[in-house]
Order: C-alpha cells, then sequence, then structure tokens
C-alpha cells in the first residue's frame, strides 16, 4: 500500500508560493507506515487535472489533495473528482447551513457563489471544516481488479488542512503494514561529498535504514529513515545507525534533530556556566539574529555588535585591510566591551581578486586563547553570511568540547 499527494493551484504552480502541504502529509502518511511514492503539483487547468487524478487513483491506494476547495471560479476540485466518479454535484444541506452560519457569525452576508462549497459528487462524504467554509470530499473510488482507492480532498489553507487530516482524514486510513520512523543529524565543517565518502556502506541505496545527505547553508543534515514491522524495532534500527554516524564523523556531528548549530553552542556555555558576545561586518547581522531567536541564548548571550562602513568598536579596530590583525583586535575589544567570557568576530569581506574570491576572518577568543581563521565567500554570495557565522560558531563549539574533553580527563 502507497500514497500519492497532489496539491492544486496556479500559485504553486507559477512559484508564487511554496507547496507544504506536500511535505507536511508526507511526513504525516510516514507515521502510520504509509510511504507515499509521488508528489503532483498542478495548475488550475481542468483537463490536467482530471489526468492525474485519473492516473493516481489508478496507481495508487491513497490519494490526498490539498486545494481548489473554494468557492471562486478556478476552484474545480469537486467538479473534476465529480468527472472522475462520472456523477453529479449533489446539494448537502447540512453543510451550506454550517457556511450559512458560519458568514452569519462574522455579521456578514453569505455571497451566492459560496453556494457551490456545499456541493459534492453523489455517492461521496463531506469532511466537515470547523474552522474555514471549504469543506472536504472523501470518495472510495472503484478500480477493477483491486480493492478500492480512498481519496480525500482537503482545503489548501495549510490551518484547515492540517485540522482537517488529524482529526477526520487520518483516523479514516488503514495502518500501513510497516512502520517508518525517522531522525536527522546535522553536521558541520565538510562538505555533502566529504562527509558521504567518510560515511561509506552508511550511505547504500539498499541499506535499512536509508540515509540520505542534504546541504543547507553549509550545514549537511544526515536524513535517516527506518523501515520495520514495530516502532520498537525502528528506534533500535535509528540508535544503531546514528551511533555509528557519530563515531565515524565525530565532532563534525553537532546536534540530532530540531538542534541548531547555535542551539548546540549555546548549551555548552550554560554547561559551563560562561558567557557569549559577538561583533561582526561581514555577515550583516547574520550571528546577532541566529543567537536572538536562539531560546538558549538568554543564558549565555550578553551582547551583539553590527557594524558596517568602517569597522570600529573602538579606535584600536585597523578600519584599514582585511586581515587576521583585524579580526583579533574585533573579538578581544568586544570581550572587553561587554565583559564575556568569550567573543566572536567577523570582518568585512575584502573586495574579490583577480578570481573572482572574496576574503574575511572569523575570529573566537577566550579562555587565554585566540583563533583567527580565514574564510573565503566561494558560490553563492547569499550564503556569505550563514556560513561565516556558523564557521564563528564552530570555532567555538569545537573549544568548549576540547576544554570539557580536557577537563573530564584530568578527574
Amino acid at each position: 500500500m502507497h500514497a500519492e499527494i497532489i496539491s492544486i493551484g496556479s500559485e504553486l504552480t507559477s512559484g508564487a508560493k511554496l507547496d507544504t502541504n506536500s511535505q507536511w502529509l508526507s511526513l504525516q502518511l510516514s507515521e502510520i507506515g504509509i510511504p507515499v511514492h509521488y508528489h503532483a503539483t498542478m495548475a488550475d487547468d481542468p483537463a490536467a487535472m482530471l489526468e492525474v487524478f485519473r492516473t493516481a487513483v489508478a496507481r495508487s491506494d491513497i490519494v490526498l489533495i490539498t486545494g481548489g476547495l473554494g468557492p471562486t471560479l478556478d476552484d474545480l476540485t469537486r467538479e473534476l473528482i465529480g468527472q472522475l466518479l462520472d456523477t453529479e454535484l449533489v446539494l448537502h444541506e447540512p453543510s451550506l447551513k454550517f457556511i450559512e452560519e458560519l458568514f452569519a457569525s462574522r455579521n456578514r452576508e453569505m455571497p451566492e457563489r459560496n453556494r457551490i462549497q456545499a456541493m459534492f459528487p453523489a455517492g461521496t462524504e463531506p469532511i466537515e471544516n470547523p474552522i474555514g467554509t471549504a469543506p472536504g470530499v472523501w470518495a472510495d473510488v472503484k478500480r477493477d481488479g483491486q480493492e478500492s482507492c480512498r481519496l480525500a480532498a482537503m482545503p489548501g489553507v495549510p490551518s484547515e488542512m492540517k485540522k482537517m487530516y488529524r482529526e477526520q482524514v487520518r483516523p479514516r486510513l488503514p495502518p500501513g503494514s510497516r512502520v517508518i520512523r525517522r531522525a536527522c543529524l546535522h553536521c558541520f565543517g565538510q562538505g555533502e561529498s566529504n562527509i558521504e565518502e567518510m560515511l561509506g556502506d552508511l550511505t547504500a541505496r539498499d541499506r535499512n535504514p536509508e540515509v540520505g545527505i542534504t546541504a543547507s547553508a553549509a550545514t549537511i543534515t544526515l536524513r535517516i529513515a527506518a523501515h520495520g514491522s514495530t516502532a520498537q524495532e525502528c528506534d533500535r534500527l535509528l540508535s544503531e545507525t546514528r551511533q555509528q554516524a557519530r563515531e565515524t564523523l565525530g565532532d563534525l556531528v553537532f546536534g540530532d534533530d530540531d538542534d541548531t548549530l547555535e542551539s548546540a553552542v549555546c548549551r555548552l556555555l550554560v554547561e559551563c556556566g560562561k558567557t557569549l558576545s559577538t561583533v561582526e561586518s561581514g555577515s550583516r547581522g547574520m550571528l546577532a539574529h541566529m543567537l536572538a531567536v536562539c531560546p538558549e541564548a538568554e543564558q549565555c548571550c550578553v551582547g551583539s555588535l553590527v557594524v558596517t562602513g568602517p569597522v570600529a568598536l573602538k579606535e584600536s579596530i585597523p578600519p584599514a585591510d582585511v586581515s587576521r590583525p583585524m579580526a583579533v583586535a574585533m573579538v578581544q575589544n568586544c570581550m572587553a566591551e561587554f565583559g564575556s567570557d568569550f567573543a566572536l568576530a567577523v570582518t568585512p569581506f575584502s573586495t574579490p581578486d583577480a578570481d573572482g574570491v572574496s576574503r574575511g576572518f572569523v575570529a573566537m577568543t577566550g579562555d587565554d586563547h585566540t583563533v583567527a581563521v580565514e574564510h573565503r565567500l566561494l558560490g553563492d554570495p547569499a550564503l556569505a553570511g550563514p556560513r561565516a557565522s556558523k564557521t564563528a560558531l564552530n570555532l567555538l563549539r569545537l573549544h568548549l568540547l576540547r576544554s570539557t574533553s580536557d577537563a573530564q580527563s584530568s578527574c
């Protein structure tokens, strides 16, 4: 048994909006052991939609559709489900009454066009939408020589779709024959291909758990999916694979699942009872922002400076060429200014050289130790800030890990 997800809306195919519904639904289905084999994103084109609907119900046991249930002329999902089933739309009086009462509760008169939202293909079942005007549609689509396909059409508004799925669609779905559990490991300090080479057979395609590698703003994520007959079996497989990856990658791994590099650093600072301040130019406030939205930062971060133009925290900071001494001066003066235990700095980036490469420095100081490393701006300029900020955070993370390890060794 497998599922297919179809997202409807010209705003999705044009790029005006991002389809997040399919991703969310895929994760939800995996929790009950139903793998998703296909995603389709459709414009509001009736001929194309009908073709995709027919293909989906023929090849998939479960089809979930989002979007196209509104009252406007381009909302075609219910009509095309009717064509798929070769049946007429009929009025469902309880749905019409609910929509009328919803408008009345908002002191508004229901436009006549909204009446279409209470029309359903004959033989289908309305799915209540307690927080919107667009009910969903449930249908069992008969197929020659095989079990019926379970089809559910839900609103495209994410909040309405999620509530409808959790409360009314998921209880109607049969449990999958296999349990699927997922986990993530996040790494920093090596590229995607280097990490894959280090992991070796751990990323083999026919392996269970499956280990996929993705990159986002210099963070490398191992996405681990375990398949088993029970949740306990999957949890065991995930635990074993995570342990193997950690042993192989060592300090390149900074966290699991929802962890971020900044949260990992802040936790280490809190454990040590230490504080942090930052000063940055080339990262244009990215480092300060990353820490500002990190809940753990409230316990350890004492201040941030974002400077543009001439770099001047104090007069002793050289305002001239980008250099290692500039980075050292910035980070040391920052620590003195805020009275923190540690400080991080990101210098401006130099003008590109003959090869088109810009250079800057990131620095860390604290525990009578100062280090400044060159940071080259390669590839997408939009990633300069995140990469430089994460490089600075990683300097501190590695220092704190070594300090903790040395302290434990001396005990």
